[in-house]
């Protein structure tokens, strides 16, 4: 695997540039494969292996949980218990698989530089989809769950509904949700990228060891906070369209 998927220490070559690797016909327009899409694409297989190994270790469940089991109980009960809290009981059931989905994907991939792999949420177009996504959910929701009259005297608070003044600067900071969704874990991420790839394409072979605390604040811990940031952010605008129990 070439040093654009996977960044090896002590490479002369290393930095934080998304490569194009191969060219695919799609109805007519060439389209690149890149190395987010073969990252994704990895992360994806290690969800999926996970997700298997998790359903067959749970059909031969034990009343006494142990090893696996007791970790795929923990980290959904946990979870169950954040999402729970933040969205309550109307909410919660509804969006509980999907905070799950993308809280493990976002960490994952955060994480997969631990393992010399190009972040995927380093790419833009990455973290703008999961941002659309979550934008997507939050108006599906209000339309669903709020009269017209509501939305639109929402859209012009805090001056009354016929005095439309706000209603451009209340659309202006809608539209901008996806945007500061995506741009805060983008950026967090690639500013980690930025710096490990700078320290190991500076220093070379001189990066073998001490890195590694750089490796644990900037992949490890820096990744977890930003993926329950991104999270919890979901969880916030889609639950204010929900009546809170």
């Amino acid at each position: 695997m070439s040093n654009a998927i996977l960044m090896e220490s002590g490479g002369s070559d290393i930095d934080f540039m998304i490569h194009g690797l191969f060219p695919v016909n799609f109805f007519g327009n060439e389209v690149w494969i890149t190395t987010s899409h073969v990252c994704i694409l990895i992360v994806m297989l290690l969800m999926l292996t996970l997700a298997v190994v998790g359903h067959f270790k749970m059909k031969r469940a034990t009343e006494v949980p142990d090893g696996l089991q007791n970790l795929l109980e923990l980290l959904v009960e946990k979870l169950d218990g954040i999402v729970y809290s933040t969205m309550g009981k109307i909410a919660a059931p509804k969006y509980a698989n999907y905070i799950l989905t993308i809280f493990v994907f976002i960490f994952f991939s955060n994480i997969s530089g631990l393992f010399g792999l190009r972040p995927p949420t380093a790419d833009y177009g990455t973290t703008l989809a999961l941002g659309l996504i979550t934008f997507s959910l939050i108006h599906i929701a209000q339309f669903k769950n709020l009269p017209l009259k509501q939305i639109w005297k929402d859209m012009c608070s805090p001056l009354p509904p016929w005095l439309p003044i706000w209603f451009p600067i209340n659309l202006i900071s809608e539209i901008a949700v996806p945007i500061s969704l995506s741009l805060r874990l983008f950026a967090n991420v690639l500013s980690g990228t930025v710096i490990m790839a700078l320290v190991y394409g500076l220093l070379g072979k001189l990066a073998l060891i001490w890195p590694a605390a750089l490796h644990v604040y900037l992949d490890l811990f820096s990744g977890a906070i930003q993926t329950y940031v991104f999270c919890m952010l979901t969880m916030t605008y889609i639950s204010q369209n929900y009546e809170m129990e």
